[in-house]
């Protein structure tokens, strides 16, 4: 490598979608090929059948992480870039979830995603002088939860361990452990015993 080169890593596009000051067109391009990855791997993943394992063999090639043998993931899954996803171990995500993943998705242990979740960390800018510029925000998702079919969760949410989301919920700020929320936008709709 020579001196002044820059080497671009998946990492180093990961922190550059947090700059808010700087342009770097480098780590645009290299985020381009990045994309472009994503979609002939999702296309791989979503085109035939696959054997559980080869399944977790192609998440794996698409995080960029490995994936436990007890992951579980039911086509079609779409993501854009994949390789700011982490997946915990006895994740179940059932078939049609778009992940947009680019501000990070962390998906702790024993969760259960329904059909056709939406994890959104990107939201663009309301005011005409910023031209819709990218803002990202990462989505955390604690042990056990379970997200109902047709959801959708916001940029920069937490949700916290063994929660419900109800299924058409729209979640946009964070969820307290051992609660159920629904609706749009997401209230809380009943507290969950720990004991129970």
């Amino acid at each position: 490598m020579k001196e002044g080169e820059l080497t671009l890593t998946t990492k180093a596009v990961i922190e550059n979608f947090f700059e808010e000051t700087t342009e770097n067109k480098a780590c645009d391009a290299y985020a381009d090929v990045l994309y472009q990855e994503a979609l002939r791997i999702t296309m791989e993943l979503n085109s035939r059948y696959h054997t559980p394992g080869e399944i977790r063999e192609i998440m794996s090639r698409l995080t960029g992480c490995g994936i436990d043998a007890s992951f579980r993931l039911f086509p079609p899954f779409y993501t854009d870039f994949g390789k700011n996803i982490h997946i915990g171990k006895d994740v179940f995500i059932n078939s049609g979830c778009h992940f947009q993943d680019q501000g990070g998705i962390t998906i702790g242990d024993g969760t259960l995603i329904g059909h056709n979740v939406v994890l959104a960390t990107i939201n663009h800018d309301l005011r005409p002088a910023q031209n819709r510029r990218n803002h990202y925000a990462p989505i955390q998702i604690g042990d056990h939860v379970w997200i109902g079919s047709n959801s959708t969760i916001l940029p920069g949410v937490t949700i916290g361990e063994w929660s419900v989301v109800a299924a058409g919920a729209v979640v946009v700020k964070d969820v307290p452990p051992f609660t159920v929320v629904g609706g749009v936008p997401a209230k809380i709709i009943e507290t969950i015993d720990k004991e129970g």
